[in-house]
């Protein structure tokens, strides 16, 4: 069973407020996604453990 929960983070590269669904139900995540404003690639670290959500972005060229 999945668990989806929005999010809102800034894009790194256009500092827009753009809203993600992640799985909490995953301990640890990590991809690229495409900010939904600006399309450049976002990378994402994110760990789960019972009700703490700790997510880290990151732009292409960090």
């Amino acid at each position: 069973m999945s668990l989806l929960d929005e999010y809102f983070i800034d894009c790194p590269y256009c500092g827009e407020n753009i809203s993600i669904l992640i799985d909490t139900s995953v301990d640890y995540q990590d991809y690229y996604e495409d900010c939904s404003v600006c399309c450049s690639p976002i990378f994402f670290l994110i760990s789960c453990n019972g009700e703490s959500v700790d997510v880290v972005i990151k732009s292409d060229n960090e």
